[in-house]
């Protein structure tokens, strides 16, 4: 297949599936709030319910996977120039990520007990 066709074809396809994907979540949102109102909630139970869903230590978390990423990618391209594999980086992009997830999600639950006594 010609190359210049396949990149007339990507564009499309993303937008496609963007359009999708937004058209999917307003569908399954208006969806619960319909079964939300067939059981009979009312407009104030159904505010409270959705408004439960925040997490108020969101961008906490979002900083704190952030920096490991970031430490992550320095460390490995440090190690990077310094043996001259290339695998440093994405090895230590994954295990930072995954590192600060954890740290975060323990550091959230600890300051979220800490308030609830």
């Amino acid at each position: 297949m010609n190359p210049g066709i396949i990149a007339v074809f990507i564009p499309i396809v993303i937008t496609l599936v963007t359009g999708l994907i937004f058209v999917t979540f307003f569908y399954f949102r208006s969806r619960e709030k319909q079964m939300l109102i067939e059981k009979g909630m009312d407009a104030q139970t159904i505010k409270s319910f959705y408004e439960e869903k925040k997490d108020k230590y969101l961008m906490f978390k979002i900083g704190i996977v952030s920096i490991a990423f970031g430490l992550g990618l320095g460390l490995g391209l440090m190690l990077e120039d310094y043996t001259s594999k290339e695998y440093w980086v994405p090895f230590l992009i994954f295990l930072f990520t995954g590192i600060g997830f954890v740290v975060g999600n323990i550091v959230v639950r600890k300051l979220e007990d800490k308030n609830i006594e």
